[in-house]
């Protein structure tokens, strides 16, 4: 190891990544201080001067062109590195020769080469340097080493896992082709987040991003949000209008909850997708548009297709690159860095001194099953973020519901719990009682309810007090993983209110 005397101060957004980041540094020589936000940065350099500082552009507390400013005013005359995941994004026109830019995707030997500083460190020698003696003899005789973890801000994601890291490769593969993208997952698991990046990532980067809901539209009014029409079309067309694919020209135009889309809706979309050529609603000329199509659903798409709710061809059509969102649940440490960087964020904006995450409410979390993702985790740390405060994030901060399920095991709730409802002792039973899990009774109401409605599910729906979208998304859950349908003479009746 080279004793190189010269300090780095690495500002960045998620603690773990910063240690590993500040490990592979000093494993080469440097010294590394670290802090996570753009203001403790600030403070940290007028206690002690640094020689270099290698900051993230997304920084709570002032984000990485704010200290850029800074740096400016305080006549900083150490190396600034600034760590990017848009490579596109306008801001950096503004950095001038004040910084470098490193962009990510960044792996910890891109990290050493730029440290080291233009043309002193070739890519290979930082690699068997820095790999464990085995690996370094296996690169040195041509064997491939194993990728370097990402960073944490691959296209707005956060996280380093290995499922995350085989998202990064699939979406950065992806970018570069004009091919359909058809992006599978969870609600709440960031399929936006992922269309974006692909977009970002893309040769059409600098063109238009045009995001469309198709569930939130009424079907009556889809095909003129996506065609557009012209005036008189319709009741309340006083004038033309451009549709999503009007101004997605050049660019992507991304269609989330595709499978909510009405059959006909298909049809024409079908036809748009074969030639780039469409008509607005109520006009007669044929117009004809660039884009590049990503969509997105939570149901599973080939049991639609199966039940004939969307069209074979269509899916065929738009198939091309299946990626699929991997719930939050199996992203193991992701979970924790992902809490952390909220917690940062939303303490910023706040206006609180929250600065971490308490060891047991880490373990809260990394034992919850977070069956709304990364939405339910935003939902979470914003309210303990709002209704509490101090230099860490404890255990008792967080929900009850949390931590009564860790204790029990039982990760199938009601969203009644949510609102504190739900009594925090269990009561008492006999020992005759069988006591079933809610995601059995869940199914067999939901089952009984379908068949009273002789299979009309939005029939079902309704008197299950729940969105018909919510039964198409468990059907076709229960359907890909090819369980049959629960059979028992006891089975219990329809509920009077559904906590689906």
């Amino acid at each position: 190891m080279q004793d190189r005397n010269i300090s780095i101060l690495m500002a960045c957004n998620t603690a773990s990544h910063a240690g590993q980041y500040a490990s592979y540094l000093e494993g080469r020589g440097y010294r590394v201080r670290c802090v996570y936000a753009g203001a403790d940065a600030v403070s940290a350099l007028r206690n002690a001067p640094a020689d270099m500082v290698i900051a993230d552009m997304a920084l709570p507390g002032g984000d990485g062109l704010w200290l850029l400013d800074q740096l400016t005013e305080m006549q900083f005359n150490g190396r600034i590195l600034l760590m990017c995941g848009d490579p596109a994004d306008p801001r950096l026109m503004t950095v001038g020769k004040r910084a470098e830019i490193l962009h990510k995707p960044l792996s910890l030997a891109k990290l050493g080469q730029a440290a080291e500083g233009p043309g002193q460190t070739t890519p290979a020698k930082i690699q068997t340097e820095t790999l464990p003696e085995n690996l370094a003899g296996d690169l040195r005789q041509g064997v491939s080493a194993p990728p370097q973890p990402r960073d944490s801000e691959f296209g707005g994601f956060i996280g380093t896992s290995m499922i995350m890291q085989a998202l990064y490769e699939q979406i950065y593969s992806g970018a570069r082709s004009t091919a359909s993208v058809f992006i599978t997952g969870e609600s709440g698991t960031g399929k936006e987040v992922c269309a974006q990046a692909i977009h970002r990532h893309s040769p059409r980067a600098g063109q238009p991003f045009v995001p469309l809901n198709c569930a939130a539209i009424p079907r009556d009014l889809l095909e003129s949000e996506i065609f557009g029409h012209v005036r008189g079309a319709f009741t309340g067309a006083f004038a033309d209008r451009d549709g999503a694919a009007t101004m997605a020209d050049d660019g992507t135009l991304f269609l989330d909850e595709i499978g909510d889309m009405d059959p006909a809706m298909q049809t024409k979309l079908l036809r748009f997708l074969q030639d780039g050529t469409f008509q607005r609603v109520g006009g007669n000329r044929l117009e004809r548009v660039d884009v590049r199509i990503i969509c997105a659903t939570n149901r599973n798409p080939v049991a639609e297709v199966r039940a004939g709710r969307f069209r074979e061809d269509l899916f065929y059509r738009l198939h091309v690159l299946p990626i699929t969102m991997p719930p939050l649940r199996a992203r193991g440490q992701d979970i924790i860095d992902i809490a952390q960087t909220l917690l940062l964020a939303y303490a910023a904006e706040e206006g609180k001194r929250f600065r971490g995450l308490s060891p047991d409410a880490e373990k809260v979390m990394m034992q919850y099953e977070w069956p709304g993702n990364i939405r339910q985790l935003q939902n979470i740390i914003r309210h303990a973020v709002v209704m509490g405060d101090g230099p860490a994030l404890t255990a008792a901060m967080l929900p009850a519901y949390l931590q009564k399920e860790n204790l029990s095991g039982d990760t199938g709730r009601s969203l009644g719990d949510l609102d504190g409802s739900a009594r925090r002792t269990a009561p008492e039973v006999s020992n005759d009682e069988k006591i079933m899990p809610l995601h059995v009774l869940e199914r067999r109401a939901i089952e009984k309810a379908i068949t009273l409605c002789h299979g009309n599910i939005p029939r079902a729906a309704a008197l299950l007090q729940v969105s018909p979208s919510t039964l198409y998304r468990k059907k076709a859950g229960w359907d890909e993983a090819g369980t049959a349908p629960l059979k028992d003479s006891k089975a219990a009746g329809i509920p009077e209110s559904g906590g689906f």
